[in-house]
């Protein structure tokens, strides 16, 4: 009955761990797509940055003429 008991407690304690290790994982990679998304996100507003920059610069050069 103790060995049972014990095995039990143990069987327990590793799906309970497994469980716990799961979700680590699923936060992780919750976190490595946040990040991906605000890199994105960032690289998008260096790109408008820079259209807007030519633009002007366009813009400066033709007035001149």
């Amino acid at each position: 009955m103790k060995k049972s008991l014990l095995l039990f407690s143990v069987l327990l304690l590793s799906v309970l761990t497994l469980a716990q290790c799961r979700e680590t994982k699923e936060e992780k990679a919750e976190d490595a797509i946040e990040e991906i998304g605000d890199g994105l996100e960032d690289a998008g507003e260096d790109v408008e940055d820079a259209v807007d920059g030519v633009k002007e610069e366009v813009e400066s050069e033709t007035d001149d003429y």
